[in-house]
């Protein structure tokens, strides 16, 4: 097996280890705390005097859980190959979730009581999320795969935010039983940027050295091989 077979088995062996960790991880996630919204309970101590703030969040949550659950599926090749309409219409459901999660999140980042920082903090995130997911649409429609799939990884990151910040919450909150100085307001608020802010490097880094280098790559390698190709000779008179 050449050098370069064997680096290509190596990173696809790294992906599908990557994909099925972050797939593990969403369904986990989703069955674990979406659930208790759903039945009138949950996992963080929610203020439920302020008008709307519960509903909103379950209102979020389903549509929220139904992304994370979708999502990884979107990014397997083999599917969207072998069954594009079933991608399509996956595609459909989550863009319309997406929208229908983040104007519920919208009003639930409006009255949470846990500050401006976090505030501001679900602001930037909802806002991203709509953006991306409006450009992923936008990218689709001009038949344009490669920008949409950079897209479509942009916006899974920042649903992917509900898995990370779960996560460093509970690493939070393992910490607060070490340092009691530390209130659940400012493991919420730390976490929240910490989500928001990894998972677009992660992407971004994932974008840059999965696609576009290669991309370039593949460019420079075509070029090249069109400029040593012999031309024809032109015909004397």
């Amino acid at each position: 097996m050449s050098d370069a077979v064997k680096s290509r088995t190596v990173r696809r062996r790294w992906w599908w280890s990557l994909w099925g960790l972050m797939a593990v991880s969403a369904i986990g996630i989703t069955a674990v705390f979406v659930p208790p919204y759903l039945t009138g309970s949950s996992f963080a101590p929610i203020d439920r005097s302020i008008v709307g703030y519960y509903a909103s969040l379950v209102i979020h949550a389903a549509p929220a859980g139904l992304t994370l659950v979708i999502g990884p599926l979107q990014f397997v090749p083999r599917l969207r190959t072998r069954y594009p309409r079933v991608h399509r219409v996956a595609g459909r459901v989550y863009l319309i979730s997406v929208v229908a999660a983040s104007i519920a999140a919208l009003y639930a980042a409006t009255v949470t009581p846990s500050g401006p920082p976090l505030q501001v903090a679900f602001y930037i995130l909802v806002m991203a999320w709509l953006y991306t997911a409006a450009q992923a649409y936008r990218t689709i429609r001009r038949r344009d795969v490669q920008s949409h799939r950079i897209w479509m990884i942009r916006n899974y990151a920042l649903t992917f935010a509900a898995v990370t910040l779960r996560l460093y919450l509970l690493v939070g909150t393992e910490l607060s039983k070490a340092i009691p100085s530390l209130s659940f307001r400012d493991i919420y608020t730390t976490s929240g940027w910490a989500a928001l802010l990894g998972n677009v490097l992660i992407a971004e880094y994932f974008i840059v050295h999965r696609i576009l280098v290669p991309s370039a790559r593949r460019r420079r390698r075509g070029s090249a091989t069109a400029t040593e190709a012999p031309q024809p000779l032109s015909q004397g008179h």
